[in-house]
């Protein structure tokens, strides 16, 4: 058995969405994004969330066209080719694995900040955090998304909770005017740094063979989740320059790890507990999508068949514990900023075949204007060439080591394909 069940409604995918929105893009990635931008960080979460307006929307309709599990990896099969579809994966396995080692991270800094203990110990219980929401992700997508709404719900609130006393508080910093003569390729590290903060919405697009009436459903749960991510990040990011203005905030990135709950002027405890579940919320999100995509490549034979196996209660069993696995290990590299950059890199060539694919859909399916996935594409390729310079030569080695894997499978057998709803059209 390899079919999935149609179980989330439109709440529980918008939900989904922000659960992987909402994490490690607000309790981390503003503070180190505001490190390079400084106080452009309130123009760079603007400009990096039109940017995933038009990556959302290409995905939105591809999703919405081609309901199944795998999200680009299955689009670029059927509207490109098997090679850019393998690559499409590929890239979603190490950009998102990053991320929710990120999350791990993350989730170990606040916590361990909250109960006082030793800094040192983040690395542990990161890992100690993936395997717990491997167990959880086993379980199956209805008992996952329960947890994950309320996680959301006490996430939100606790957001909240920081804008207030950040704009109503006393603070040491002043969010306006910006320094006039910060570096310009800073502002575009931000606005790359800021834009995989976004893309928590593509695990709608991954689940879509989960969700109950997908063509409707999908489109509407990306542009809610982007609306509602965007005006909390740009609020979040503004209380806290006020507070303690940017350097500040960056720096409890490699201190606490814990940036805005060292930023809260009182009850912390709020903050903290908002950030852990956040994070746990980011990280079961994201395994949740790995799983699908490895899932996905089993079916196809891109990775071993045994990948492609779905227990009773319609979870992957085998995807979900490699996915866990490979998270824990990617967390003991231990250092959130190195393993955000990768992602960044990661991404946004995964968003570029994304926004290729959504150019191939046939004008009966399309439901946006095609300027929208040449600027989605645009802006991709262009912001990766801000990332630092090492991360984007391992990267390139990475999807190098990827492709050689699919060419020695290839050279010891065809592909199988197992499209869950038909064959793809791209040869």
């Amino acid at each position: 058995m390899s079919q999935l069940k149609r179980d989330l409604g439109l709440g529980g995918a918008v939900a989904t969405g922000l659960g992987s929105i909402l994490g490690t893009g607000v309790f981390v990635s503003i503070a180190v994004a505001a490190g390079f931008a400084g106080k452009w960080i309130l123009l760079a979460i603007p400009l990096a969330g039109l940017v995933a307006t038009f990556n959302g929307l290409s995905s939105a309709q591809l999703a919405a066209a081609h309901p199944v599990a795998g999200g680009t990896y299955e689009y670029g099969y059927r509207f490109l080719t098997p090679w850019l579809g393998f690559t499409s994966g590929w890239l979603f396995l190490v950009a998102k694995t990053a991320s929710a080692s990120t999350a791990a991270l993350g989730f170990a800094g606040y916590a361990l900040v909250t109960i006082g203990a030793d800094p040192g110990l983040r690395v542990p219980v990161a890992v100690g955090a993936a395997v717990l929401v491997t167990v959880l992700v086993v379980a199956g997508i209805r008992r996952t998304a329960i947890v994950n709404a309320v996680l959301v719900t006490l996430t939100i609130a606790a957001l909240m909770w920081f804008i207030v006393l950040g704009f109503t508080g006393v603070g040491g910093g002043d969010p306006l005017p910006p320094d006039p003569d910060v570096d310009l390729g800073n502002v575009l590290t931000a606005i790359a740094f800021m834009f995989v903060a976004y893309t928590g919405y593509g695990r709608i697009a991954t689940l879509g063979e989960e969700v109950k009436n997908p063509k409707r459903t999908i489109p509407r749960a990306v542009i809610a989740g982007l609306a509602v991510s965007a005006a909390l990040y740009s609020l979040v990011a503004a209380a806290g320059l006020r507070q303690v203005g940017p350097t500040l905030l960056a720096g409890f990135v490699d201190g606490s790890g814990a940036p805005l709950a060292d930023a809260t002027s009182s009850a912390k405890w709020v903050v903290e507990s908002g950030a852990i579940l956040a994070m746990l919320g980011v990280l079961l999100n994201l395994v949740l999508g790995l799983s699908r995509v490895w899932l996905a490549m089993g079916r196809r034979a891109d990775m071993p068949g045994i990948l492609a196996r779905v227990n009773p209660k319609g979870s992957p069993t085998p995807a979900v514990v490699l996915t866990g696995l490979t998270v824990a290990g990617v967390a003991l590299i231990g250092d959130v900023r190195t393993t955000w950059t990768f992602s960044a890199f990661a991404v946004l060539l995964y968003y570029s075949i994304t926004n290729l694919a959504a150019l191939r859909l046939p004008a009966e399916l399309r439901r946006f204007p095609r300027w929208m996935a040449w600027a989605g594409l645009i802006s991709c390729l262009f912001l990766s060439f801000w990332v630092d310079i090492v991360i984007w030569l391992a990267g390139v080695g990475i999807v190098l080591a990827g492709l050689g894997w699919r060419a020695a499978r290839l050279a010891l057998r065809p592909p199988k394909v197992e499209s869950p709803t038909e064959e793809p059209t791209a040869r």
